[in-house]
């Protein structure tokens, strides 16, 4: 039997001031959700098993996608309310929100431990500190066949807003990791993956290498790129080639340069 929906329309009430406070970072750890926006992106996150804590919607909706979301999510466990166009944009701070909004529990998911996919393909990036570039390079993973992303170090949050929005939905589909450097360091070494890394000091360029089936593509800081140390434990540092005044790409292009030119060893497989 599906649970009674509420209907709220006071920016005040609890449900929204809690939907709000998830921008914060604090707010997203203390209580192990976070928010995504529009009807695809919740419909991805409910096809692909991701448990709903609470949906709020239009209640003057005319889309039938978003009428069965809300019929879907409110035979679950889920806190489901309607709302006006005035409490969604506070929700989303936006003028123009979308009609439907969600919060998901978060994952924590530990790096594989018994059996790696073969081939093994992963990106690791090493404190990645905007939001926007690590929501793409997720697309990107997810566009590229990547088994998943390794979060190292004081990368930034993949749960928040920013990032989310940049991912289109793939943050329900690619695994991510945060660990530790030495934790990276000791599964890449026990699983022997060939970790190759984009570098300034890089020689070869990005289509000169041979990654192979178990590979780890590892990506620096915006700013500061990978430190020696970090670049001591690689097994490959590459560049790619640039021409004209540009002496950098956005690291969210580089590493979908790289991804492609790593799917691309493999005959593109599983592509369609």
């Amino acid at each position: 039997m599906a649970a009674p929906i509420d209907h709220i329309t006071s920016t005040s009430n609890p449900v929204v001031k809690f939907l709000k406070g998830l921008d914060r970072k604090k707010n997203r750890r203390e209580h192990g959700v976070f928010l995504v926006e529009g009807a695809r992106l919740i419909q991805e996150g409910l096809d692909k098993g991701w448990g709903l804590h609470t949906l709020i919607a239009g209640s003057a909706t005319d889309s039938d996608h978003v009428e069965r979301i809300i019929e879907r999510a409110s035979r679950t466990t889920a806190r489901v309310v309607t709302t006006t166009p005035k409490v969604l944009a506070a929700v989303s701070r936006k003028d123009n929100p979308q009609t439907v909004l969600a919060a998901f529990e978060q994952r924590e998911l530990p790096l594989p431990d018994q059996q790696l996919p073969d081939p093994a393909r992963y990106i690791a990036l090493y404190q990645v500190r905007d939001p926007g570039n690590l929501g793409t390079i997720l697309r990107t993973a997810d566009a590229s066949g990547v088994a998943g992303v390794i979060l190292i170090d004081q990368c930034c949050d993949p749960y928040s807003v920013e990032c989310v929005r940049a991912t289109m939905g793939s943050v329900f589909s690619v695994p991510f990791f945060a660990v530790s450097f030495d934790d990276f360091s000791h599964w890449r070494q026990r699983y022997q993956l060939r970790v190759t890394a984009a570098s300034i000091n890089g020689v070869l360029a990005h289509d000169e290498v041979t990654y192979g089936n178990k590979s780890v593509l590892m990506m620096g800081n915006e700013q500061s790129g990978l430190p020696e140390t970090v670049e001591a434990v690689c097994d490959e540092l590459i560049r790619i080639p640039m021409t004209g005044s540009a002496d950098s790409l956005n690291l969210a292009q580089a590493t979908a340069i790289a991804s492609y030119q790593i799917w691309k060893e493999h005959g593109y497989d599983g592509a369609r």
